[in-house]
């Protein structure tokens, strides 16, 4: 018995035609018995045939912003299509991109590196207490980037929402400049040496000056929560995805994205602290500020270099409307007579700005309860009762791609840590390069330049290498550089651990165990760099990876939103690091007994060690995680590429139904 309507080339299927203007499937007698929970242990084989029961109708062309112009064809800044591609975008206009993130990557550590330090030695607030208050500032920069990333796919484009917060990231580094800068702000420096500091003698910071720094402080991460998850979509957006050489263009694209953002961080950690060291906090704070502002000059000038994609509209109210539909068809079955077939817009073009279509899956099938067509839907249904397979594809593509950054979290734990402990390490050891003494700020700057000479060194030997074992055109899958990134930040948090058992024992068996400012000239600072090129190494696979996977897996239309989710990683682990700290100071430590904690301000009565052994413990946990979620997870390429072969196969088997 035949179930399947014979396809057309125009318009999917042929069958009877309503009146409300729709080519459909006519619903059979009795179809292939699916569970309506489709949550049950129904024979697979006839599962997968859901994807081809599609109806196609023209009354909802225009559902989303006012109707849409084509697929994902770049548009220029007033919104009309490019006619010559070859006059914008490539990687000219890409460098233009990457000035911006180079210098929104400068600011962003030269404040994570410096505002340490700044808080202690100027505000007057104690080490610890300074070191989280910059992972919270850290944690809400990158978390709130999910609210950039919602601007510019809804409303205002990757474009002018990297103007517009740009812009305030340069009004933030300002307030910060005069902070430094205006001894109004400051609290008394008179009579405060650094045996004041460490008693806690010196005047503290006032209320209202501390809320100032703080006030001007989350301007500045809320102008960077703006930029992040738009610039690297947006350069990715300058190359052209019907090119034969597209996927060569972003693979190498994404890696020399990251190589901006580390040429950023290496002078944040050289010369902005040379600057510090010289000048003053003044000079460091406002040489941040002069180069955003070059940066966004650089930005603005680029412009009609540009390509641009649409704004699709609010994708938050996308994804509510398909789980408010799906919740509200939740009762209705697949096998019942009301059936007509999954609703989807007619042609290649899709009812969302901004994204072409988006081909049916299996995954998270519930969900497709949204798009279920059922007579009573009537001529002119409501988006929140039926939505396009296009649209409830996207929320399960998001959904999908959670549990790939979410496991990159730990990882940003660890350079969150890493970013503050390491550095009360270097002050007890000895920074001597030859007759050159490197600041201890300086010492940050060491898995910034592993980063920069691994980039620079991956095409030539990395790629090469890893084809051999791998047969991947690129060396290895963006899951697979994941995985390496995970398990190399292990070996580098578990060395960090053994050098700090040792290093602590070394102060004390050396009659240091008070003296934790003072370096001790015998153990150099540079078995450091052990645990920092390790880190470098973790970093390059795992968060360039990360950032091209989110790109080419999320929706057309919410390419943004998916940048975002690296973004938000790294903010999740600023905050898990703050909390994981508060926790170990409340268990660790009794101050009626006299037992520090392990993350005492005397590092060298603390347990520094124990963190980084704890801290390898979840990552090797976490890593276990990650392959499991990466083993399950099936690239949208290839579920396209096998949802078609499948439909061909069937096709190919199909009888026509009678009227």
């Amino acid at each position: 018995m035949a179930f399947y309507a014979s396809a057309t080339p125009s318009t999917g299927f042929s069958g009877s035609s309503s009146g409300m203007g729709t080519t459909e499937i006519k619903s059979p007698e009795t179809l292939p018995e699916t569970p309506a929970s489709l949550g049950g242990n129904a024979d697979p084989s006839r599962r997968k045939r859901l994807g081809i029961y599609f109806m196609e109708s023209d009354d909802r062309r225009t559902a989303f912003g006012g109707g849409y112009t084509g697929g994902t064809t770049p548009v220029n800044i007033h919104g009309k299509p490019i006619t010559d591609l070859s006059k914008t975008g490539g990687w000219i206009a890409a460098f233009f991109i990457f000035g911006n993130e180079m210098a929104e990557r400068l600011a962003y550590f030269g404040l994570s590196v410096n505002m340490v330090a700044f808080m202690f030695y100027v505000m007057h607030r104690p080490f610890s207490s300074s070191a989280d208050a910059v992972n919270i500032f850290l944690g809400i920069s990158q978390a709130s980037s999910v609210l950039g990333g919602f601007l510019a796919d809804a409303y205002l484009g990757r474009y002018w929402t990297i103007a517009i917060f740009t812009t305030i990231y340069l009004a933030g580094l300002t307030g910060i400049t005069l902070c430094a800068t205006m001894n109004i702000f400051k609290p008394n420096q008179d009579q405060c040496d650094q045996l004041s500091l460490l008693l806690g003698n010196c005047e503290p910071a006032k209320p209202w000056q501390m809320l100032y720094l703080n006030t001007v402080l989350y301007v500045t991460g809320f102008g960077a929560a703006g930029i992040r998850p738009c610039v690297s979509s947006f350069g990715a957006d300058q190359f052209d995805e019907r090119s034969r050489d597209y996927k060569s263009h972003l693979d190498r694209f994404f890696n020399f994205f990251y190589l901006s953002v580390t040429t950023g961080a290496i002078v944040a950690f050289t010369a902005v602290v040379y600057i510090q060291m010289q000048h003053g906090w003044g000079s460091a704070f406002g040489s941040l500020a002069i180069a955003m502002g070059i940066s966004n000059l650089v930005f603005f000038i680029g412009t009609p270099l540009y390509r641009h994609r649409l704004p699709g509209g609010s994708p938050l109210t996308r994804v509510a409307q398909v789980l408010v539909a799906a919740y509200r068809k939740r009762n209705a079955s697949f096998s019942s007579s009301e059936f007509v077939g999954l609703f989807e817009v007619p042609g290649k073009r899709s009812a969302i700005k901004g994204s072409g279509k988006i081909a049916h899956t299996n995954d998270f099938r519930c969900l497709d309860k949204a798009a279920l067509q059922l007579k009573e839907d009537g001529a002119d249904p409501s988006p929140w009762r039926l939505c396009t397979v296009t649209q409830v594809e996207e929320v399960k593509i998001l959904l999908k791609l959670i549990p790939i950054p979410a496991c990159t979290i730990m990882i940003n734990l660890i350079l969150t840590e890493f970013l503050t402990l390491s550095v009360q390490q270097a002050y007890t050891l000895n920074t001597h390069m030859g007759h050159l003494k490197l600041p201890v700020l300086c010492m940050p700057v060491f898995p910034a330049l592993s980063i920069f000479l691994i980039l620079s060194l991956y095409y030539s030997i990395f790629v090469p290498l890893s084809r051999r074992i791998t047969g991947h055109p690129h060396g290895a899958s963006q899951l697979q550089r994941i995985g390496i990134g995970l398990a190399v930040s292990i070996l580098s948090v578990a060395w960090a651990a053994i050098f700090e058992k040792y290093r602590r024992n070394y102060a004390i068996k050396h009659g240091y165990e008070v003296s934790f400012l003072t370096a001790m000239p015998d153990l150099s600072a540079y078995w450091l760099l052990i645990q920092y090129c390790l880190i470098g190494i973790a970093e390059v696979f795992c968060i360039v990876g990360l950032l091209e996977f989110l790109y080419e897996e999320a929706p057309d239309a919410m390419r943004s939103i998916g940048s975002a989710y690296a973004a938000v990683a790294g903010g999740l682990g600023c905050f898990a690091a703050t909390i994981l700290n508060s926790i170990i100071k409340s268990v660790t430590g009794n101050p009626k007994e006299r037992r520090p904690n392990w993350l005492s301000q005397n590092i060298n009565t603390g347990r520094f060690d124990y963190l980084y052994w704890l801290l390898t413990v979840l990552s090797s946990i976490n890593f276990c995680v990650f392959l499991y979620s990466a083993h399950r997870y099936h690239y949208r390429a290839g579920q396209g590429k096998g949802e078609m072969r499948e439909q061909i196969v069937i096709k190919q088997n199909e009888q026509p139904i009678s009227g």
